[in-house]
């Protein structure tokens, strides 16, 4: 374990320094609905996907801590894809049917197992980073395109990787803050940079060379007051946290820029207070999060994968209208599109979530009938599907 975790690090550096940002002139466009493409009906979504030109389909790739995940118990040999402990079954499947349909698969590394942070929930990092470098490795070795599908064949190849999911925000990263002997520190920056390494270190391992890694995955707001109920930390203030706590180098900052309230539309600006610049980073104002990942770490692409506008029915609290959520939809995706640093953008949801108390922004309602934004969706993404 110690020698096969030695050699990983090493190609890994060796890859690091070789890498370069991947910029492309074109939006690569797709949908986050891990409800209809992982554990639902998988062979009723993905024709959906292909009618509707869905060039890559978000799928969280749970480490542990869900029933979902694929290292309950520890690995004997945690580089290797098949060692026993490891259940790849439910995500072989999805990568086959998007495969078929010609989706690309972005795979978001999630979730720490028990047995790796003694028992203390998916959303606390891993006791030893090693782990999670191994992890990745054998993730990205299964997904490389040459591992035996057993059947005769190969599984198709997973070449874009996030790193966790939204680690500013509490429910996906805990704590947020610790007090120290000098006043709060941001720990889940100090915690994300060390997730975000590993999960580039073991991905890029691989040499397969073509493999792109997103580190932030950030949600869009954050209070910055470590005294609150639920603290969490703004996306500017977290991008700078991670630089000052190691994080290297990635191959894109990923970013979610959603809407902060039913009155706004996608050029609204966030808020400010008392003249200070907005914490928020909203589709409006995402050149603020691009000055900065610039300003910190260079030309390094930028991916928006999840943004979504919640419909009226059925949630009059959050939602908009069936006609303005297509509108904004055809807005959102044209803003992204005219700029040179984003290369994708997915929208949250396909289908809406069955309970109020989920998310409302699928192109189709619960029931399957199909709003006014799926047209839209369409429309936007046979103009730049290059099927």
């Amino acid at each position: 374990m110690r020698r096969a975790a030695g050699v990983i690090l090493a190609v890994a550096l060796a890859a690091a320094l070789a890498a370069t940002a991947n910029a492309s002139r074109y939006l690569r466009v797709g949908i986050y609905d891990e409800a209809q493409t992982l554990y639902g009906p998988v062979d009723k979504t993905f024709p959906i996907f292909k009618q509707l030109h869905v060039q890559e389909v978000r799928l969280n790739l749970y480490w542990g801590g869900t029933r979902y995940g694929v290292a309950q118990t520890r690995p004997a040999h945690a580089t290797d894809p098949g060692d026993p402990a490891y259940d790849w079954t439910l995500y072989d499947r999805t990568v086959r049917y998007a495969a078929q349909y010609g989706v690309k698969v972005l795979f978001s590394i999630y979730g720490t197992p028990a047995w790796a942070n003694g028992s203390k929930g998916p959303n606390v990092a891993p006791t030893r980073a090693t782990d999670l470098r191994n992890f990745a490795y054998a993730a990205a070795k299964r997904y490389g395109g040459a591992w035996p599908d057993g059947a005769g064949g190969t599984l198709p190849q997973v070449k874009d990787w996030l790193a966790w999911n939204e680690p500013n925000n509490p429910l996906f990263l805990t704590p947020q803050y610790r007090r120290t002997a000098t006043g709060w520190a941001i720990v889940s920056a100090s915690a994300y940079a060390k997730i975000c390494n590993a999960v580039y270190l073991g991905v890029h391992a691989t040499l397969l060379n073509n493999e792109r890694v997103a580190c932030g995955v950030t949600g869009p707001r954050g209070n910055n007051n470590p005294s609150s109920s639920r603290p969490s930390v703004s996306p500017l203030a977290f991008l700078r946290a991670v630089k000052k706590a190691g994080l290297t180098t990635f191959d894109a900052w990923a970013h979610h820029p959603y809407y902060a309230g039913p009155s706004d539309t996608p050029t609204t600006k966030p808020l400010t207070k008392k003249g200070a610049p907005p914490t928020a980073i909203t589709l409006a104002n995402i050149g603020d999060l691009i000055k900065a990942v610039t300003q910190l770490y260079g030309n390094k692409r930028i991916w928006i994968t999840e943004y979504g506008y919640q419909t009226n029915p059925p949630d009059a609290l959050f939602g908009v209208s069936y006609a303005k959520q297509a509108s904004y939809l055809t807005q959102a995706f044209a803003i992204a599109r005219k700029n040179p640093r984003i290369d994708m953008m997915l929208w949250f949801l396909l289908r809406d979530e069955p309970t109020l108390s989920g998310w409302q922004s699928g192109l189709m309602t619960a029931a399957g009938a199909r709003k006014p934004a799926f047209n839209a969706f369409l429309k936007m993404a046979s103009a730049l599907s290059p099927r």
